[in-house]
């Protein structure tokens, strides 16, 4: 449903080089006023490709300013919420927060085993959170787990009522997930709800 941004992640030969370069990681329509993006162009942004709103927001990023303006003033506006803050959280303040949240130090392509998680009780965790459960990610989604797969949520299972969990997802988006924001999901969910 989305493309993201982690900035340039090809060299001169268009050879994937890096994980991201930079903190501005942000969530785009695949579609937006007929602009063309490379795929692999160096020096310009290299675009990924998440299913829905919770793997991106899962990965780190969060909605773009300009192609998702209403996303992002509604993702914007459950985290100034969340935090009892006097005035908006900046799109800089969001990204310095994700990115202190999303890996641990390292470098080079492969960079999954760097990945944070937390620890949180089930009854804490909002819809569109996602966890981590014997190394699958799982949607949160009413009173389901939904099991990620390349073409959509699949293989539900009944969600505990409480217990620890891993969580995939960064604090700042799961406070936006838990005072407001409303994540655009793909379309395989209907059958669950």
């Amino acid at each position: 449903m989305f493309t993201g941004n982690r900035g340039c992640l090809v060299d001169e030969n268009r050879n994937l080089v890096r994980h991201h370069r930079g903190n501005l990681w942000i969530t785009c329509l695949t579609s937006y006023k007929d602009w063309k993006a490379p795929l692999d162009q160096p020096h310009h942004w290299t675009p990924l490709f998440f299913l829905d709103d919770a793997v991106a927001l899962a990965a780190g990023h969060r909605p773009c300013a300009l192609c998702r303006r209403d996303d992002y003033l509604a993702y914007q506006g459950a985290i100034t919420v969340g935090l009892d803050a006097g005035q908006p959280i900046s799109a800089a303040e969001q990204n310095r927060r994700l990115a202190a949240e999303r890996l641990r130090r390292g470098g080079g392509v492969d960079r999954a085993e760097d990945r944070k998680t937390w620890v949180e009780d089930f009854s804490s965790i909002p819809d569109g959170t996602l966890i981590v459960d014997s190394g699958t990610p799982l949607l949160v989604l009413d009173d389901l787990l939904l099991e990620f797969d390349f073409k959509g949520w699949s293989s539900p299972r009944p969600r505990p009522a409480g217990g620890s969990v891993a969580v995939l997802t960064p604090p700042t988006s799961v406070l936006a997930l838990g005072h407001g924001f409303s994540p655009r999901l793909h379309d395989s969910i209907a059958r669950f709800r």
